[in-house]
């Protein structure tokens, strides 16, 4: 067994930090922790002799074994050769690349997985969804208090994996309205936002996509208190939230459903029309 391993501190490689509200997740991560222990015991190493063997420190070591830690996947390979596990660690590779996202984020995820049809309103930045990775990355990156770079990637990698929704069988009927600001606002150098007004010129072309852009100098209409979504489901069932309506709650109620569904259909309608959104986008691409 190698002994000259560079070992990684966990102020060089933190981990993932696990959600606290995320009960499944904390759950989860016990479990993969005390069954990292018991097999480490079993093989009768140390935890000084396993954090050597696999290149971590011994910190890092006892936060992953206790739970306090969501370890990674190339941590779990190390672990699983170390500890000649026959295939156990690994296996739990697939449970753990689940919890390593925040709660909310799987939780939106499941629901725009589950939708046969979304439609938002977006006011400052632009949609998850229509982001291009090294857009995500900016946007998180100018986040304060500042995230740590791991939890940048690991952001940016949820954001990312919600994206599969545009290769769904059927497709999504996906409806987007995006505020002029959050098209010009400089994220990113200066090919980062070429390369999003790009790509939001590739999705706008999308059959299952409308795509539509409110002018900052069009009168008030009801987006003006913030974001809406709307998802609608293949059982007939909706949800929809608001920032500026019901405490920005999700809400499944019919008559709220109704209200929300009415402003987004006159936020539309005082959009520019999906041909008008295109050149307007070609027109900023222009400028930058």
């Amino acid at each position: 067994m190698a002994t000259d391993v560079e070992v990684v501190s966990e102020a060089d490689e933190p981990g993932w930090e696990v959600d606290p509200d995320d009960e499944w997740g904390l759950a989860v991560i016990a479990t993969v922790g005390r069954q990292l222990r018991l097999r480490r015991e079993a093989r009768g190493m140390r935890v000084p002799d396993f954090a050597k063997a696999v290149g971590y420190g011994e910190d890092l070591i006892y936060k992953i074994e206790s739970g306090k830690r969501i370890p990674r996947p190339e941590f779990l390979d190390k672990a699983e050769q170390v500890l000649r596990a026959d295939g156990l660690i690994v296996a739990m590779k697939e449970d753990v690349e689940k919890v390593r996202y925040p709660k909310k984020v799987r939780d939106l995820a499941k629901l725009e997985g589950q939708a046969v049809e979304i439609g938002v309103y977006v006011g400052l930045s632009v949609h998850g969804l229509l982001q291009t990775e090294e857009h995500a990355c900016a946007l998180f990156e100018a986040r304060q208090p500042p995230y740590s770079q791991e939890e940048v990637e690991r952001l940016v990698t949820a954001r990312m994996a919600r994206k599969a929704i545009f290769e769904k069988s059927p497709a999504v009927a996906l409806s987007f309205v995006q505020e002029e600001a959050s098209l010009r606002r400089r994220v990113g150098g200066t090919m980062v936002r070429r390369r999003q007004l790009e790509h939001l010129l590739e999705v706008a072309q999308l059959r299952n996509v409308t795509f539509q852009v409110m002018l900052t100098d069009t009168v008030a209409h009801p987006g003006v208190d913030g974001k809406i979504e709307l998802l609608k489901f293949a059982d007939g069932t909706a949800v929809g939230r608001s920032d500026g309506a019901f405490n920005g709650r999700p809400t499944s109620d019919p008559k709220e459903l109704r209200i929300l569904e009415l402003r987004y259909g006159t936020i539309r309608a005082q959009a520019l029309t999906p041909g008008e959104s295109v050149a307007f986008i070609e027109q900023v691409l222009g400028e930058t």
